[in-house]
């Protein structure tokens, strides 16, 4: 499971290049906007859905994580057939992923360390081992190794997705019979936490001056977390609590039935600057 999440997250570092770091400097504000949201809302709002469910220590730490983990790659995606912002997209989650490797950590601490001991060097060695390093991999291979990176490149999404799925399918057969005796809390747990972090993520940014079309952008990307993540953090690092991932892998269903509805309802209601360029294009 762990080597799958690493072959992901290279996959992610092979479509980046050193110029995608430099455009971060050209559209700060949303960047930053994006977040400050993404590492605020999301550990808040999985915290309070703990407390007001009162979900017992392995779910509550299990949605803490998926709470306190970086967006999800699916959210590029998601940002395209919204007909969003996909470079802002793409920036954000690079940002919030590499950062990970310490806000997760910490962030964790935070906010379950009340339920249960957590281990914050392990979850930063985990981080480092199963994002970072294979991000920066594929950042050089990019790089040194063109050639083969545009080899691998046209099925590298598709491995992507199938790895998710894989790490997924593991945890719903290992935890069949306590996902459907708990099913019901599980789902509502993950429908407050990821519709919740689509609504107030748009209007968070909002709020901070973003237009709509950036808004959009954010909350998709502030209300699709990296579940898989989520899931080899619980795993490796709460060996005890043996159903903590069980959320990670509902929270990756979740998040990607509710994101793919509100890109089909945005597409459908383009912002008015895009429905102007869309009628002049026409014309």
């Amino acid at each position: 499971m762990v080597s799958m999440l690493a072959f992901i997250m290279l996959c992610m570092g092979l479509t980046l290049t050193f110029d995608d770091f430099r455009r971060i400097m050209r559209i700060p504000k949303a960047v930053v906007i994006g977040f400050v949201a993404q590492y605020s809302i999301m550990p808040l709002l999985a915290w309070g859905i703990a407390s007001a469910l009162n979900l017992p220590p392995h779910f509550a730490i299990g949605l803490i994580l998926v709470g306190c983990c970086p967006g999800g790659t699916a959210s590029n995606l998601v940002t395209y057939i919204a007909k969003a912002d996909v470079a802002l997209s793409v920036l954000m989650t690079v940002c919030s992923t590499l950062a990970a490797v310490i806000f997760t950590p910490l962030l964790t601490h935070l906010f379950a360390g009340a339920l249960v001991p957590v281990d914050s060097w392990m979850l930063f060695q985990q981080t480092l081992q199963v994002v970072i390093i294979p991000i920066i991999l594929g950042v050089l291979l990019n790089r040194w190794a063109p050639q083969l990176v545009q080899r691998v490149m046209p099925v590298a999404p598709l491995l992507s997705v199938l790895g998710v799925c894989v790490i997924c399918a593991v945890v719903f057969a290992a935890h069949a019979v306590s996902i459907l005796n708990h099913g019901a809390e599980l789902i509502l747990a993950a429908v407050l936490l990821h519709g919740g972090g689509f609504l107030l993520g748009y209007y968070f940014a909002r709020a901070a001056g973003c237009s709509s079309h950036s808004a959009r952008t954010i909350s998709v990307e502030v209300g699709m977390q990296n579940s898989g993540l989520a899931i080899v953090l619980a795993k490796q690092a709460f060996p005890l609590l043996l159903l903590a991932p069980v959320v990670g892998a509902v929270s990756a269903v979740t998040h990607s039935l509710l994101g793919s509805m509100l890109a089909v309802l945005w597409r459908t209601r383009l912002p008015k600057h895009q429905m102007v360029d869309t009628t002049a294009q026409s014309l």
